[in-house]
């Protein structure tokens, strides 16, 4: 198992030191952190017999003490013995993503390296892939309906509101209730309709929420409305001052708060895998551990204010593109690109996700059910709503509706209720089956937001919103009025005739 002589596994700040002053920090971290992850022979985390030497360092090459822990045996963390962080064990899942490449090798001192590194033989994706890669010209939209799934019930009368359901266990039973009630016309909508915002359920009561952009600034992308500045990721990361990323949050969800969001649209998640990254910007650092950290503590600063924060791009997003097929091993996507995304959910209590644009193989992410369905939530434990990026019609060409919901994916980015925001089959039972699991994942996490913690009445209208409504009913009023004494005026002048 091949795995880095040095791998950062935790990190404190000190206080603001003066000279000649000190300060005794604490670290600690479990023993199955130093695991790495075997994807050829156990096919799950291994922690090897040996030595590990846990090392103080003020940077990346100097020590400055050190320890060594010894492993008298393998540790294999399958099933029987699974990390205590998991909910269920890893195992390989993305065998496909791994696709024909040649990858570099840390064997007798990267020796392959010209043969990892050289140009591919052919610039075409060859067979099996081809066939599996799913744009929405060729996606057959009955691919996952089963027609022995029964039509659930909807539209019923159970008396119960999502307010009732605050605070309320995602297994609780009172949830099938709540979900017999939405009509199928009300799942469509909101899962459609879901850019920048969660459309109001009048059947359970759910009020309609606002979600805002960005990681450096809360910007309404529809009044041009944005908060102050703050400095990117990046420099945040900088500091490694995980008490700092989460004040950072907690003035995120505090302006979002005051502007009228509930939801916000980063932290930004993704690692820097090169220098030339298009959003780079976006994210903290090229260290899962390090962006793990700080996006975990952001997360938890916005949820103090009642704001749920959708980390992205999940996952393995390639900056800007869009239908680009990134190819990696099942030991690379665990300790690399998926890390910061497993703290984030693990130890920030993330319940809100936005996936990539990017294709996992040779399939769009949002289309993984092992990454949406069985890594994210039955390995992490997450509970809450996946959101696709910005659907724009038709899905670029290669998200739709019908292979998110089937997959992990709950809601479309978009701001137009078209057909191709939707399912194609909104009669049949299994669509019917996804679009209810999905609005529950949606419920799920909004109810957990300031909108129903019982302090704020009045929710899911911007005050903008609210200003320019009242300004019609004065105009409507007005008119009214206006017409009111013109029928006067004509009546004293007929009777006047």
């Amino acid at each position: 198992m091949e795995k880095s002589s040095t791998n950062l596994i935790e990190f404190e700040k000190t206080n603001l030191l003066q000279p000649g002053e000190s300060q005794t920090v604490t670290v600690t971290f479990s023993i199955e952190d130093m695991a790495s992850y075997d994807e050829n022979n156990a096919k799950a985390y291994v922690l090897e017999k040996g030595d590990y030497v846990i090392s103080i360092n003020s940077d990346s090459h100097t020590v400055l003490d050190q320890k060594t822990y010894t492993a008298d045996d393998d540790v294999v963390y399958k099933e029987e013995n699974k990390r205590v962080s998991d909910d269920t064990a890893a195992t390989n899942v993305f065998e496909d993503a791994k696709g024909d490449v040649t990858y570099l090798s840390r064997a007798d001192h990267f020796a392959n390296y010209e043969e990892a590194t050289k140009a591919p033989a052919s610039a075409e994706l060859g067979e099996p892939y081809v066939s599996e890669y799913h744009l929405n010209k060729n996606f057959d939209k009955t691919t996952y309906l089963n027609d022995k799934d029964k039509m659930p019930t909807t539209g019923a009368d159970n008396g119960l509101t999502l307010a009732d359901m605050r605070d309320a266990d995602y297994d609780d039973p009172r949830w099938e209730k709540l979900l017999d009630q939405l009509t199928v016309d009300e799942m469509s909508n909101m899962i459609a309709m879901a850019g920048y915002q969660t459309a109001a359920m009048d059947s359970v009561g759910k009020v309609g929420t606002l979600d805002f952009d960005g990681p450096a600034a809360i910007n309404n992308n529809f009044t041009g409305v944005g908060s102050i500045g703050f400095p990117i990721e990046v420099v945040i990361a900088s500091t490694w001052n995980k008490n700092l990323a989460q004040t950072w949050g907690e003035c995120m969800g505090k302006i979002s708060q005051e502007m009228g969001a509930e939801g916000w649209y980063a932290p930004g998640m993704n690692t820097h895998r090169t220098a030339f990254g298009a959003r780079n910007y976006e994210y903290f650092s090229e260290d899962g551990v390090l962006s793990g950290n700080m996006g975990a503590k952001a997360v938890e600063g916005a949820r103090k204010y009642g704001v749920y924060s959708y980390i992205k791009h999940f996952a393995m997003y390639e900056g800007n593109a869009k239908m680009v097929s990134v190819w990696s091993n099942e030991q690379a996507i665990r300790e690399i690109y998926l890390k910061p995304f497993e703290i984030s959910v693990k130890q920030g209590g993330a319940n809100a996700v936005m996936v990539s644009w990017s294709f996992l193989g040779d399939k769009w992410t949002g289309e993984s059910s092992n990454l949406m369905k069985t890594v994210l939530r039955d390995e992490w434990g997450f509970r809450g709503m996946a959101l696709t990026d910005f659907f724009r019609n038709n899905g670029h060409g290669f998200m739709n509706a019908d292979a998110a919901l089937a997959n992990g994916v709950d809601a479309m980015l978009s701001t137009f209720n078209g057909e191709e925001n939707n399912v194609a089959n909104p009669e049949h039972p299994t669509s019917v089956l996804q679009m209810r699991n999905a609005c529950k994942n949606v419920m799920y996490t909004v109810v957990s937001s300031w909108a129903y913690d019982g302090k704020h009445k009045e929710t899911g209208m911007e005050n903008w919103k609210k200003a320019a409504i009242g300004i019609d009913v004065v105009i409507v009023l007005f008119m009214a009025g206006m017409e009111v004494l013109a029928i006067r005026g004509y009546k004293k002048r007929k009777n006047a005739e």
